[in-house]
């Protein structure tokens, strides 16, 4: 305040001064208010006082007011003066005789009349306050006074209402008043008011997270209670408006790829409006792309797909868009198409497009599936199905169509086949070179060109053919070279068998042939390039008288065999031999089967069968070994081992090599199959008669039944044996009795002692008296035979006896085994 107080005195000092007269005493105003004015002069000498005289302007005649001063005085105030008037000022020195000595004189203008108070403050924004008042008559500019309760104080000169006060701090209250000034200076200052500024505006950070939606956010404002937010769209008069009292708000449904201006305020806790914030441009993520086409294109022989796409709507600013292929191609475009390079043949490809803008990009659009063109059929073959007919064929092509096949000849004539299978028939001669490829085809386009087959046709077929026999097993086969054959293939076949003859020659002999068959002779011809030629016509020719086949033999006795066999020939006569231990035995017969008898059992012999005819003697059959059944055991003696095993032995058989013991009776049976003169044998049933019988088998599997004396297993042993506590400890032993009417023996075996009880038949427990607890004791229950043995086979079962205090306290089941 003070340094601004001095500047308007010397601003004032300055106009007196240039208002004073140029001659006689220097005078000019010191200060001036509304109704006083203060003057000042220099000393004159020979002055003893100095009388200052002052009037209007407008009557310098009148004096409205004057006042008398000492010789030492150089300053002196005038007042009851009228604001804002001009007055004109005289200084007289005197001297002591009250005569003027000299004089000065000047004129100044008295101050405005204090001014009523602001009549509106109000806040322009966070800093700026707008000051109305009523102007007052002959100011030249105002001085608004602004202060608040911290201390701020500061002056602001203003020319006209109303006035903008600058440079506040945000939501701060403020109290304003106002002087006016005028060439004699400022007013008093008016009565204050009260103004406050507003918020101060948030700083708008946004982000477009989808193609319809918009995050805004920002700092939070201290004092704010609430935000709004307004989004403008660019060529719309929409605005939307959206209030939160969060830092962030997302605004959804808004249009795809649109520019939107943004703004927002804080309203303070007076809901009172803060300043907008400057707009923020934000452009929501353009539209997901649709429509997408692929087509393929070629350029520079290299393939590539043609992916093309729209929007479904008009979109703000420039519009990227990015093309991906799940085969790692990808493409860039800013129109509305782009090519994905390079691809092959039979590739399935999975292709989304994405738009960008400066918002991010779009979400991509739905998959769209391209299947490029097919790959070039592979594994081409040739093959001559019939004269002159020639059958291309080739593997399938995934994701082909049809197929297009090219057939040409040496002579540079060209047949084509359209197809949707995979082979094609064409006209071929024997003997000439062709050549062939084939293309698949879809709907993306035709393969590229493939292999291409170089083949020659088979050779043709030779002719004037001619089959002789020239033995009982071989053919001789001539004929004449044919065209295009290096190599000549032979072949004899029946139904049974194939035979091959290869050479160069136009000559072949096929040996080794079965007797009494009729042949089919073909000769093929081949080459290197093509392979044979398979349809050429067959010759038949019959072979000499064969072997008897398929001989097999029977023993129908101890003594006797029946051989048969297989003859397929025409009024043959057959024998027999049977040769073994240094004697022959034979039989003859004209049909299929004779009988050898008196042979002796347990030996080996071999044989075999002739054919005879008018053509002569057939080679021999292969020999068959044969035995006559081995002769059965004299001795055999069955001992039980356990309950329900017994062990079997016998004495020395000859021509016997394994045996079948069986045990067989009402209740089941039991078996073991052995080479040796002895086994064990399971499954026994005890208490029950068995019949006892052999098999006894030769080496070739001839088998002798042998019978012997029966068997009797033994008595059963009880089931379910339980141990359980009576009083005065006194154990009872239980079991389940098998049902035959014997008397069972009871043991029970401790570490300490043992106790045994005998029960009669007819009944199934036992008492044991005064028996030692603490101990672990074995229980064995087993019936007595007649002959007063016992069956040392029954099992033993564990039971713990614990001891309560000195008695038996309980009986525990251990199981079958000893624990230890």
């Amino acid at each position: 305040m003070g340094v601004m107080k001095w500047l308007v005195i010397f601003f004032l000092l300055d106009i007196g001064s240039q208002t004073a007269d140029a001659s006689g005493i220097p005078v000019s105003v010191f200060s001036a208010t509304s109704k006083t004015i203060i003057v000042r002069w220099q000393r004159v000498t020979g002055a003893s006082s100095y009388k200052v005289t002052i009037a209007l302007q407008s009557s310098p005649s009148t004096a409205v007011s004057f006042a008398t001063f000492g010789e030492n005085t150089v300053m002196g105030s005038l007042n009851g003066l009228s604001p804002n008037n001009i007055y004109v000022y005289t200084v007289e020195a005197l001297d002591g005789s009250m005569t003027v000595v000299d004089s000065g004189t000047g004129q100044h203008t008295t101050a405005p009349e204090v001014m009523d108070p602001i009549e509106n403050v109000k806040p322009k924004d966070s800093t700026t306050m707008i000051v109305e008042f009523t102007p007052s008559t002959g100011a030249s500019e105002y001085i608004v006074r602004v202060q608040n309760n911290d201390g701020f104080f500061r002056e602001d000169t203003v020319l006209m209402s109303p006035a903008e006060i600058e440079n506040l701090t945000p939501f701060t209250s403020y109290s304003f008043s106002i002087m006016a000034v005028n060439s004699g200076g400022r007013s008093q200052p008016s009565l204050s008011v009260t103004g406050k500024t507003v918020l101060p505006p948030p700083v708008l950070e946004t982000s477009s997270p989808s193609n319809s939606s918009i995050i805004v956010s920002w700092d939070p404002i201290p004092h704010a209670v609430q935000y709004s937010v307004y989004l403008h769209l660019l060529g719309s008069d929409e605005i939307i408006k959206r209030n939160t009292s969060n830092t962030n708000l997302t605004v959804y449904d808004l249009e795809p790829g649109s520019l939107y201006m943004i703004k927002g305020c804080a309203w303070d806790p007076e809901d009172r409006k803060g300043e907008p914030s400057s707009y923020v441009n934000q452009t929501t993520r353009p539209p997901t792309p649709v429509d997408v086409t692929v087509s393929v294109t070629h350029n520079q022989g290299q393939a590539g797909l043609l992916v093309s796409w729209s929007l479904d709507r008009e979109v703000y600013g420039v519009i990227d868009y990015h093309v991906m292929s799940d085969h790692n191609l990808m493409c860039n475009s800013s129109s509305d198409s782009c090519i994905l390079s390079p691809v092959g043949c039979g590739e399935v490809h999975s292709i989304q497009v994405t738009a960008s803008n400066d918002a991010g990009p779009s979400y991509p659009s739905s998959p769209t599936v391209f299947i490029t063109f097919p790959c070039p059929p592979e594994s081409l073959a040739i093959q001559e199905t019939a004269p002159e007919n020639c059958t291309l064929s080739w593997d399938s092509v995934e994701y082909a169509d049809s197929y297009r096949a090219y057939f040409k000849n040496g002579a540079g004539e060209e047949e084509i086949c359209n197809t949707t299978g995979n082979n094609c028939t064409f006209h071929c001669e024997c003997g000439y070179q062709y050549l062939m490829m084939v293309t698949a085809i879809n709907q993306a386009g035709e393969s590229p060109k493939g292999m291409t087959l170089n083949y020659t046709t088979v050779p043709c077929c030779p002719e004037d053919v001619s089959v002789s026999l020239v033995s009982t097993d071989t053919l001789e086969i001539m004929w004449e070279a044919s065209r295009g054959a290096d190599l000549y293939e032979t072949r004899a076949a029946d139904n049974l068998e194939d035979i091959r003859c290869n050479d160069t020659a136009p000559v072949c002999a096929l040996s080794d042939l079965t007797c009494d068959r009729s042949y089919s002779v073909v000769v093929i011809p081949c080459n290197d390039v093509s392979g044979c030629n398979h349809n050429c016509g067959a010759h038949t020719k019959d072979t000499a008288p064969c072997t008897p086949e398929d001989v097999t033999v029977n023993q129908q006795s101890d003594s006797s065999l029946t051989v048969s066999w297989t003859g397929t020939n025409r009024a043959a006569t057959y024998t027999v031999s049977a040769v073994g231990d240094g004697d022959v035995y034979t039989c003859s017969d004209p049909g299929s089967s004779c009988d050898i008898t008196g042979l002796p059992c347990g030996c080996t012999f071999e044989v075999s069968v002739k054919a005879n005819s008018t053509a002569g003697q057939s080679l021999p059959s292969f020999s068959h070994s044969v035995e006559t059944e081995p002769c059965c055991p004299d001795s055999l003696s069955v001992d039980q081992v356990t309950q329900a095993m017994t062990n079997v032995s016998w004495s020395h058989a000859k021509g016997a090599y394994s045996f079948i013991t069986s045990l067989t009776s009402s209740r089941g049976h039991a078996r073991c199959h052995t080479e040796d003169s002895h086994c064990l044998m399971g499954c026994i049933t005890c208490g029950t008669n068995y019949t006892v019988t052999m098999k006894a088998y030769s080496q070739s599997g001839r088998m002798s039944n042998c019978t012997y004396q029966g068997f009797s297993s033994s008595i059963c042993c009880p089931s379910g044996v339980r141990l359980y506590k009576l009083s005065n400890n006194s154990l009872r032993v239980f079991w389940r009795s098998s049902g035959s009417m014997h008397n069972y023996n009871v043991e029970l075996m401790g570490a300490n002692r043992n106790y045994t009880c005998q029960a009669n038949a007819g009944h199934s427990s036992c008492d044991i008296d005064i028996v030692q607890c603490g101990d672990v004791y074995r229980v064995v229950v087993a019936p007595v035979t007649p002959e007063g043995t016992v069956v040392p086979f029954c099992a033993q079962r564990m039971y713990s006896v614990t001891c309560l205090d000195s008695v038996v306290g309980s009986v525990i089941y251990r199981g079958k085994r000893s624990v230890e």
